[in-house]
């Protein structure tokens, strides 16, 4: 099974470069599955419905969050009735939406997504290896799944890599998102997962973390209000990961997928 994630959406570039992009992509490439990061998809703030639908219609099979989840109060109500929109896990029970949804493929593979927020330097919430295990027990891969995608929205390398460990052989894909910067450390775990630190996002590189640089840089520079973060408006660069897996569900294949300016492009030769 071929299995794309591509990481946070941040404003109209990333909007752009996602829609420009990952149809083509879907049909080059014969993807089973598509995951998407898109809670700064809104400004940088949060997710809308018709964003949501945008995204799905590009070619996304399920649309992942963190902690900026309902930043846009709309998502409160819409996340109920959108099944492959997944907000974490650990959210204190009664949060709307779910933490987890099984997409059905076109050959009718069974693709569970999970998504958890981390806790070091992050808000606090419930506890996210708890909250993982729940879900991959009720769907485990091999049985109930046919490959199972965690993206783990957390600001600490070393909590998303204690996250890989922890469910090494049990996942397809562990994949860090939050701090949108693309890390260097793509691998194939002894047990078959693969893993990337932090997926990094889409949008405008020429930016701080996809917002306008003024702003960031003034706040670093004095300590006094000022205005409101906007999403920087250059052209978008793709970023995320692409991963083959076997019979089992487990990884066999894993590369970065860059297009776009800024960084140097790159994506998996092999399936060209």
């Amino acid at each position: 099974m071929r299995l794309l994630f591509l990481g946070d959406v941040v404003g109209r570039p990333g909007r752009h470069v996602i829609a420009d992009r990952l149809p083509r992509l879907r049909e080059r490439w014969r993807l089973d599955c598509v995951v998407v990061n898109g809670e700064n998809a809104a400004g940088g703030f949060g997710i809308t419905e018709a964003i949501c639908d945008e995204i799905l219609q590009a070619g996304a099979d399920a649309v992942t969050l963190g902690n900026h989840s309902f930043d846009q109060r709309e998502a409160l109500v819409f996340i109920a009735r959108q099944p492959r929109l997944v907000r974490p896990a650990n959210y204190p029970s009664g949060t709307p939406g779910r933490g987890a949804t099984v997409v059905e493929t076109r050959d009718g593979a069974r693709v569970l997504v999970v998504n958890v927020m981390g806790r070091l330097f992050m808000d606090a919430m419930d506890d996210p290896f708890a909250a993982a295990e729940r879900e991959l027990s009720a769907c485990p891969l091999g049985e109930a799944a046919d490959a199972v995608i965690v993206d783990v929205h957390a600001e600490a390398t070393s909590e998303k890599q204690a996250f890989a460990h922890f469910l090494d052989g049990r996942a397809s894909l562990v994949v860090g998102t939050h701090t949108h910067a693309p890390t260097a450390d793509h691998r194939i775990l002894p047990g078959g997962t693969a893993y990337l630190s932090d997926a990094g996002m889409c949008g405008d590189y020429d930016s701080v973390l996809g917002m306008q640089k003024d702003e960031p840089l003034r706040r670093f520079l004095q300590k006094t209000p000022g205005s409101r973060l906007e999403a920087a408006h250059g052209e978008g660069t793709l970023c995320g990961l692409a991963v083959e897996t076997d019979a089992r569900g487990l990884a066999t294949l894993v590369a970065p997928v860059r297009f776009g300016p800024h960084l140097e492009e790159t994506w998996p030769r092999a399936w060209d």
